[in-house]
């Protein structure tokens, strides 16, 4: 009787802890998407002022080219390869100011979202970003971090009717677990080992129905048989302690399952590696 009344007492400090996380979580995302649509408007005007260069730099050569009559040959070449190289330069600062002015209004998108609310997403750019940032977070820990991240999204895929915030977090979830297990195998087996991470997302037609489904497979730790029972289960962890809350991957199951009334599957093999797929209904939107 004593121990259970210390088992009970155990499990409501636990709650208690994962509610103080929560509340902090929940500032987080209020504070990242204020962050986030103040970042996007210096953002807009390096993109802006880097379009508007690309064709001032474009006169620029039309006045060099009405006067190369003037210009000694050698000093024409010098121009127009810094003039290609400036092209370059302005080229590359437009695409990744882009890249981040799509992250932003991602995050953007995810924080307005009302809870359980079903919105147009393009899945393939939110499963490829939360991939992604769940990696350079890994990074930002342990710079010594590095993995083979292999990518086939479907191109042209249309937007699809899901829950963005809950989505990304289930993709978040399982990447996170992913990129913890290569880590581990890769301290384990030394550089002969390449740590690899491979995501698909597509949009099958199954039995006249659009499914929507998404892998996420490492050649991490694995797991066996027993494990694998126990991974959905609330509490359940199988990183040191302060590193798992034992959470992710039952919050995981409940998204696909309930939220999103599609399947979570489980292949693993010890020391060989885990495959988590999510196989989603799928409206297409409007």
């Amino acid at each position: 009787m004593e121990q259970d009344i210390a088992n009970l007492k155990q499990q409501v400090e636990h709650l208690e802890r994962q509610l103080h996380k929560q509340e902090k979580m929940a500032s987080l995302g209020l504070l990242s998407a204020g962050i986030a649509h103040e970042i996007q408007n210096p953002l807009n005007f390096v993109i802006n002022f880097s379009k508007m260069s690309v064709k001032l730099l474009n006169d620029l050569e039309e006045i060099v080219e009405d006067c190369a009559d003037k210009l000694d040959e050698d000093d024409a070449a010098d121009m127009q390869d810094i003039a290609d190289d400036l092209k370059e330069n302005l080229a590359k600062i437009q695409e990744h100011g882009e890249r981040a002015i799509s992250i932003i209004r991602g995050i953007l998108l995810h924080s307005r979202g009302k809870a359980g609310e079903f919105l147009p997403t393009d899945v393939g750019q939110l499963v490829h970003e939360y991939v992604w940032l769940s990696y350079h977070a890994m990074r930002a820990n342990d710079k010594s971090f590095n993995i083979a991240i292999q990518e086939d999204i479907q191109e042209g895929m249309p937007k699809l009717m899901v829950i963005p915030q809950d989505l990304s977090r289930a993709v978040l979830n399982v990447m996170n677990n992913a990129c913890y297990t290569v880590k581990e195998r890769a301290g384990k087996e030394g550089a002969d080992y390449v740590p690899t991470i491979a995501v698909k997302v597509a949009l099958q037609q199954e039995e006249g129905q659009n499914i929507l489904r998404i892998d996420l497979k490492d050649n991490g730790m694995g797991m066996s048989k027993e494990l694998q029972e126990k991974i959905f289960d609330n509490f359940f962890t199988t990183k040191p302690a302060g590193q798992g809350t034992g959470l992710g991957m039952g919050i995981t199951r409940e998204i696909i399952t309930h939220n999103h009334g599609g399947q979570l599957l489980l292949s693993s093999e010890a020391g060989v590696g885990t495959t988590f797929s999510f196989i989603i209904p799928a409206k297409i939107a409007k």
